[in-house]
């Protein structure tokens, strides 16, 4: 079957089975498995049968609402590859907006060798674009799952990134107490509440429900993280969170309720506060509190 054809057929299939961007997917998988940026631009050129099996196969599985990322077995993330699969999050342009706070702080402090922390790492996309983006900074990533840490590891050693892995719970005490002088943290936390868990999207259900679940309100890491390893920043550290929806009053209370000042929150480019940065009282001001 001609590139053109099978192309129009994956795409129809996937429209009705309610894929949003149903062209989009087709034309993931069909650079991916046919190993070509553009591969319509030879649209009357033969599928070899093999590989039409498995660009069928593909389709079908994202017809039934299987992430397509996962499909793939990679994502970019701030220009940089990763590899993703089941066990880890998925890296989203939303945390681009954390990573984007995050490098914005380190540049206006001046902070030329940053000793930066990343809690809840999963697959280390936040970890290793830092390392990237700032060569000299030396950086943690804090991992628990025994699931997420092979895509952290592939992902440390496919950038070339010197990234120090440390598995443990980023809710345990002990753990922040081994981890100090830090002039940054940032994480991605679990920030689901109970009620979304309960109703998540196909896709998403099939994303580890460790990375995602943040309790009741899904507030639980925020109060940890912002309770347990305050201690573990310098005098004038920062913290950088992702948000979820709609939670930043919420989270910017607890910075509060824990010793953070100029407390900043970012929008993502939907709109939506994504982002908070806050100080360790102690440092230089960095900016003034508010929404930007």
């Amino acid at each position: 079957m001609v590139r053109r054809r099978l192309f129009e057929e994956c795409a129809s299939l996937l429209e009705k089975s309610g894929i949003e961007d149903a062209r989009f997917d087709t034309s993931c998988i069909f650079e991916d498995v046919l190993e070509e940026r553009h591969p319509l631009f030879s649209p009357q050129e033969e599928v070899p049968p093999e590989k039409e099996q498995i660009i069928r196969s593909l389709i079908e599985r994202r017809s039934e609402g299987y992430p397509l990322q996962y499909l793939l077995g990679k994502w970019e993330f701030f220009g940089y590859p990763f590899a993703v699969g089941e066990g880890v999050l998925i890296p989203r342009p939303d945390t681009e907006t954390v990573c984007e706070l995050a490098l914005e702080i380190c540049r206006r402090e001046e902070l030329g060798s940053p000793k930066i922390a990343d809690l809840c790492s999963g697959s280390g996309c936040l970890a290793v674009t830092l390392k990237k983006e700032l060569p000299e900074a030396q950086v943690t990533a804090v991992e628990l799952s025994e699931r997420a840490l092979p895509f952290l590891k592939e992902n440390i050693k496919l950038n070339s990134a010197d990234v120090r892995i440390v598995q443990g719970d980023v809710t345990d005490p002990v753990l922040a107490a081994e981890l100090t002088g830090l002039d940054m943290i940032v994480s991605n936390p679990p920030y689901l509440t109970a009620e979304e868990m309960a109703s998540l999207q196909t896709e998403v259900s099939y994303e580890p429900a460790m990375a995602l679940d943040g309790g009741r309100d899904g507030l639980e890491f925020y109060r940890a993280i912002a309770k347990i390893w305050r201690s573990s920043l310098k005098e004038g550290g920062w913290i950088c969170f992702e948000l979820g929806d709609k939670q930043h009053a919420d989270v910017g209370k607890i910075l509060a309720e824990n010793g953070f000042e100029n407390i900043t929150f970012r929008r993502d480019l939907a709109g939506i506060v994504r982002g908070a940065a806050a100080k360790r009282s102690g440092g230089p001001n960095y900016g003034k509190e508010g929404t930007c």
